[in-house]
């Protein structure tokens, strides 16, 4: 089966309460256009696009899709650099009803090709070049590692004709694929539908105080699930704001555009954060104008929370989540205590948490355990997945996150750790079982096991042991570094340290399950300091 549907009775529930409300995300961009026409969407640059340009382009880009031979229901990997240009493409291929499948501006051939090839994509979406890097050079690998590739498309390109009218897409079929942070092998591929998904984006505006005079800066890419919708830029367009796009996160990009736009709202990863705390500690732009500062991705520590006020003169607002479904934010009257404690209490009455033990029995209140949820905006499996989704989802449709967390009186969640063998560097999800298959192509390799270090500013970096099998020369730690590059990953996928070890710790029986042995590395790694 393609997607998991949620069971009718709750279906109904949702409808009912007016969670789900029969909108497509088409029918939606022609109401914010309604609502707020002439008033300026999005900036990029020197180009300013009103609501009623975002609606007119939608169109044109469905039709010329359409005439290219893009079929609704069809898949297209879209690959999409922080520009309006995401705009025209996405909502083009939502209006037209195709799916867009979100890559981000770091993946490379590895990834974009088990892209398409799993969702059996019949196109692509590519930037051109982007940082330096010609991203057209990954189509040939791409087209064999995915024969369903008929077209490839370039950002920038005109693919735009005359609209035709085309029928509004079904709001509860699947409407775009996202990805996983995944703790095992390649990302899983999230399906969404416009019922659920709108959902969160209209709780989200309004937990988050959006307005007509909200200015988001739209710094994480843009189809980073956090970026999208939490608010994000969909958040932002349905209270009828204004989203600037900024290129790249540095300070020295992102505070004159804070200036200029008078942005009112951002987005941060926490190793962002600091490096924001640190360059405006030194002063030179006007960031007087900036109200909140968002920050999720990773867990925020109490210290930094507190600095961020002081520094940036932004209330900060800590949010948790995942492309899956559950968000969580602190409120913007919550208390300090809150707000730099914890990481928020879910947008939600319809969000069902459970906290349970290793035999999924609940923990007594205010225990750590494994968090489960489901809800009206959390998926019930992955995209053709039935084998993992019945180890990631209980039999009754509860979602296993995979986050250990422990729960407030007042409802919120602390986050704890991660009961999954994933790493969480800087925000970006690491499966160590992904990087260890990679290392283990290597004809000296023997075994091989990635276990995250701490690191006081990514929060967690990645260190790969190696052993190499007997009687063959040895690459060095930078050869197997450079050995991982040239697999075609995305760059921060590339081990931080690698260490060549002569054996791996084995049980009295001389087994170890991976988890295991991940977790006797990283004991070892304590050990040293």
């Amino acid at each position: 089966m393609n997607i998991t549907p949620w069971p009718s009775e709750l279906a109904e529930r949702y409808r009912a309460a007016g969670y789900w409300r029969g909108q497509s995300f088409s029918a939606a961009l022609r109401e914010w256009a309604s609502r707020h026409g002439p008033r300026t969407a999005v900036v990029d640059g020197n180009l300013r696009r009103s609501y009623q340009d975002l609606d007119v382009r939608a169109s044109r880009f469905a039709s010329g899709f359409a005439v290219r031979g893009i079929r609704p229901g069809d898949r297209v990997v879209v690959q999409l650099p922080n520009t309006a240009d995401f705009f025209d493409i996405v909502f083009g291929l939502l209006r037209l009803g195709a799916v867009p499948v979100f890559a981000l501006p770091a993946h490379r051939e590895s990834e974009l090709g088990y892209f398409c090839r799993h969702s059996e994509a019949v196109a692509i979406v590519l930037p051109g070049t982007h940082d330096g890097f010609d991203h057209r050079t990954l189509i040939p690998a791409v087209r064999a590692a995915a024969p369903t590739v008929r077209h490839t498309f370039q950002v920038g390109e005109d693919l735009g004709v005359p609209p035709e009218p085309l029928p509004d897409p079904d709001p509860g079929a699947l409407a775009f694929l996202q990805l996983s942070g995944g703790s095992t092998g390649l990302p899983k591929l999230i399906p969404r539908t416009a019922d659920d998904y709108l959902y969160s984006v209209r709780e989200s505006a309004e937990i988050c105080g959006l307005s007509t005079a909200t200015v988001y800066l739209c710094v994480l890419p843009v189809a980073h699930n956090f970026t999208l919708s939490s608010p994000g830029v969909l958040g932002v367009l349905h209270a009828g704001g204004t989203v600037v796009m900024c290129p790249r996160p540095n300070p020295d990009t992102a505070f004159p555009l804070i200036e200029r736009e008078r942005v009112t709202i951002t987005a941060l990863v926490p190793p962002l954060a600091l490096i924001w705390l640190t360059a405006a500690e030194t002063g030179g732009y006007d960031l007087s104008s900036l109200q909140v500062l968002q920050v999720g991705g990773a867990k925020l520590t109490a210290d930094v929370a507190r600095r961020i006020g002081p520094t940036l003169g932004a209330a900060v607002q800590q949010v948790f989540g995942m492309a899956e479904g559950l968000v969580n934010y602190t409120r913007l009257d919550d208390p300090a205590e809150l707000v730099e404690q914890t990481q928020g209490r879910p947008i939600s009455p319809a969000d069902e948490i459970l906290i349970v033990d290793d035999e999924d029995v609940p923990v007594t209140p205010g225990a750590t355990g494994h968090l489960l949820t489901r809800g009206p905006y959390t998926i019930r499996g992955y995209f053709r997945a039935d084998e993992h989704n019945a180890v990631a989802f209980t039999s009754d449709g509860f979602y296993r996150t995979g986050d250990l967390v422990r729960q407030t009186p007042e409802g919120y969640l602390v986050v704890t750790g991660r009961a999954k063998d994933q790493i969480n560097r800087g925000g970006e999800k690491i499966a160590a079982e992904e990087i260890e298959n990679h290392l283990l192509a290597h004809p000296a390799v023997h075994d091989a096991a990635v276990v995250a270090v701490a690191d006081p500013y990514l929060g967690e970096r990645t260190c790969a042991f190696v052993t190499l099998r007997a009687g063959v020369e040895g690459p060095t730690a930078n050869q197997l570094r450079s050995f991982i590059r040239s697999r075609g990953l995305a760059a921060y996928k590339v081990p931080d340290r690698v260490r060549i070890v002569p054996a791996f710790p084995v049980t009295g029986v001389g087994k170890i399950s991976r988890t295991d042995l991940r977790a006797a590395l990283r004991a070892h790694l304590a050990q040293e300091g």
